[in-house]
């Protein structure tokens, strides 16, 4: 048993958890499952690990750029106050979980790869549950299982090891099935059958809001790309300029209150460096950092929506693989990354200054990985269903959900005190009412929580039954179908 734990934890530190392996071997598998030369599954391999390292080079030089003002914010005016991001919320969970609860981060392993079987055999027994899709994207499992054995121990303090983490594998792999396979037709149509979905912190946010933006947006909606600037304005026909001089307007002005003096303190800015300079370079590096992020998105997904049609056609037929929220970037417009990330900053900081209006017990500082991934993510599926007004609104209130849904739960459950919380949509809205079911209910309340979950595929699949399978399967023929309707 210590042995196969051994290679459990080997797999899972090295390859499950590091996305750009785990996608790497996905692809590896995919081509020889089709029976490609082996040489052509190494290049696959190659390919889809390299593509997803760009994209991780694009994404964490945006976290990056965004320090300075992130950690600006909370000396600068003497915010002691926990951090949304899902890094923070990790760390928040490592430092208390012995402390609090007794237990060791060890068992998050566990949770994981129970969570992860799981999801798997739903998949597999599709004709019944109605689930395709397999969430892959192994950082984000990580922060979640870790944060999901927070919440279980906050409602079950006393239950054994074995019962919990068999309890938490159940309700964290339906989550996890049952999320990614909200966004399989809002992702099919916003890339034009592009075979796969969206597997990360803001699944049932996606559905939430890709719904209510249908309703904005009508036959006559205009989305983002379609508005053509005239004279001078024509500039921000181009993604790049948008993205740079947006950035300079919003986060320029943060740095100037900042100030030189403090940015030099902090070891920002080099004393002998122009200030000027300075706040251009920041700002411009977004946009920098957003096109090597795109690069990334567009080198690994056709290698991966490629190559897994081997699993699915031999273990998983029909499923679609949910990865990183990112992919979506490349897809719709590009000026929709953003306008999502701006309004929904707007809506963030807002929440916070409502925050220190109100006195709240518990202040929250914006994390960068909320604040973007989050809505830049919303902002894409929005534009493409409900057009211009649905990719500035949606995004906006998503930044009020984050802050005061984070603020209410993370002081509840006690992960304020350690400075942190995951924070994002998912996890500031859903995962509160599923605690608060279990809390409150008990065993009961975990049933309710499964059997929620359980039922939503069961609701999609009812809602278009001619068609629901046939969107992963044959794409075109799903087209045609609905075509002709």
């Amino acid at each position: 048993m210590e042995f196969l734990m051994s290679i459990w934890t080997f797999f899972a530190s090295n390859i499950l958890t590091q996305p750009a392996y785990f996608i790497g071997l996905i692809v590896l598998i995919g081509y020889l499952l089709l029976r490609k030369p082996l040489y052509e599954a190494f290049a696959g391999f190659v390919k889809a690990t390299v593509g997803y390292l760009i994209l991780s080079v694009g994404s964490g030089g945006l976290v990056n750029n965004f320090r300075p003002i992130l950690v600006g914010l909370k000396d600068r005016f003497d915010l002691n106050a926990m951090v949304i991001d899902p890094y923070f919320g990790q760390n928040a969970v490592t430092a208390g979980l012995g402390e609090v609860f007794g237990r060791t981060f060890s068992q998050v392993m566990l949770l994981l790869l129970i969570a992860f079987i799981f999801n798997l055999i739903l998949v597999r027994l599709k004709k019944w549950t109605k689930l395709r899709a397999v969430f892959t994207t192994g950082h984000v499992q990580m922060q979640q299982a870790s944060t999901a054995f927070w919440l279980m121990l906050f409602c079950f303090p006393a239950l054994g090891d074995t019962p919990i983490l068999i309890l938490m594998g159940i309700v964290l792999g339906l989550y996890w099935a049952v999320g990614s396979n909200l966004t399989v037709e809002l992702t099919q149509d916003l890339t034009e059958g592009g075979g796969f979905c969206v597997a990360h912190q803001q699944m049932f946010g996606i559905y939430f809001f890709s719904k209510l933006s249908e309703k904005m947006g009508g036959k006559d909606k205009k989305r983002l790309e379609d508005i053509k600037f005239p004279g001078f304005l024509s500039i921000f026909n181009e993604n790049m300029v948008a993205t740079s001089v947006l950035m300079l307007i919003f986060f320029g002005a943060i740095l100037v209150i900042l100030g030189k003096p403090y940015l030099i303190e902090a070891g920002f800015l080099a004393a002998d460096k122009n200030f000027f300079f300075y706040i251009l370079t920041t700002c411009f590096n977004f946009a920098v950092y957003l096109a090597i992020l795109q690069l990334g998105v567009r080198t690994f997904v056709t290698e991966l929506t490629n190559s897994f049609q081997g699993i699915s056609n031999t273990f998983l037929p029909g499923a679609v693989p949910g990865i990183d929220c990112a992919a979506v970037y490349g897809f719709g417009s590009p000026n929709a990354v953003t306008i999502g990330f701006l309004f929904g900053a707007l809506g963030q900081f807002l929440a916070i200054l409502a925050l220190i209006a109100l006195k709240s017990p518990t202040l929250v500082i914006a994390g960068f990985v909320p604040v973007f991934f989050d809505n830049a993510t919303i902002a894409v599926f929005a534009n493409n269903r409900g057009g211009v007004k649905a990719a500035m609104i949606m995004p906006f209130i998503s930044g009020l959900c984050q802050v005061f849904g984070s603020a209410l739960v993370a002081s509840w459950v006690g992960l304020a005190a350690y400075g942190g919380y995951l924070g994002m949509w998912d996890w500031a809205i859903v995962w509160p009412i599923f605690t608060g079911l279990m809390k409150f209910l008990s065993y009961a309340g975990v049933g309710l929580v499964v059997i929620i979950l359980i039922a939503i595929p069961q609701l999609q699949y009812r809602a278009h039954p001619d068609t629901y399978f046939l969107i992963t399967e044959d794409y075109d023929a799903y087209k045609e179908k609905i075509g002709k309707k």
